[in-house]
């Protein structure tokens, strides 16, 4: 991982000896182009208004507030948006998750913070907290992307992480591999919440993508079980046809 602490004197030298790869394409950024090339600016899709009220998804009907899916399933989450749309950007979040592309959420945390500001200000949430994955998975994979996400936009918007509250107890099939019955079932008493959740009053949840839900609604489930009075939520990209 590039992103460390130096001193500005070093930077040229780090941006020559480790360039860095654009989040979307993984090409090396041309000088001067940040973190994502010029080019790959252009592809990212954008969830923007109308969006579902419940879960943030892209509404094509601007007379609905919610979508398909939030119509048929009552949800335990309060509220939730996503930044970009699945297509556009699946490729760039597989790298992230299975490649260990850590550096990537840096720019995935700006880009949140950039564009959903003041819907972030709006949840006045009292923590962040990453989904958590289970132990033997994330020694398998050598991080937690969600933790990683959710470390920077922290620092970007001033709410206190909470990267221990959540743990996940029970090793899970991988949801993608289920129907939306199958992924509520498989994560019964999957996760535990230590007892000084009682502190918070609203929390934002964090992870990478946004399916059906079910994973953000069992979190929810437990935080609100332990007291916790709203729950929100932050992904990376939602997509249609869940």
């Amino acid at each position: 991982m590039r992103d460390v602490f130096i001193g500005r004197g070093l930077r040229n030298l780090v941006d020559l000896l480790f360039p860095l790869r654009c989040a979307v394409c993984d090409d090396i950024v041309p000088a001067g182009e940040g973190r994502v090339c010029r080019e790959c600016r252009r592809k990212i899709r954008y969830i923007c208004e109308p969006r579902c009220m419940k879960c943030g998804r892209q509404l094509m009907d601007g007379a609905k507030a919610f979508c398909a899916a939030c119509e048929r399933t009552p949800h335990v989450f309060d509220k939730g948006i996503a930044l970009y749309d699945y297509q556009s950007m699946k490729k760039s979040i597989y790298r992230f998750k299975y490649k260990k592309r850590c550096e990537y959420a840096a720019f995935y945390a700006q880009d949140l913070y950039d564009h959903l500001k003041s819907e972030i200000s709006a949840m006045n949430a009292d923590a962040i907290i990453p989904i958590p994955l289970h132990k033997s998975r994330q020694k398998s994979r050598g991080y937690n992307q969600a933790q990683l996400l959710a470390e920077q936009l922290s620092k970007l918007t001033g709410v206190p992480l909470e990267k221990n509250l959540v743990r996940r107890i029970r090793k899970t099939v991988p949801q993608k591999q289920l129907d939306a019955h199958g992924r509520q079932n498989n994560l019964k008493k999957a996760f535990n919440i230590k007892p000084n959740v009682v502190k918070l009053n609203k929390t934002i949840l964090i992870d990478d993508i946004y399916t059906t839900g079910s994973t953000i609604d069992a979190v929810a489930r437990e935080l609100k079980r332990r007291g916790v009075g709203t729950v929100y939520f932050i992904t990376l990209c939602i997509g249609e046809g869940f």
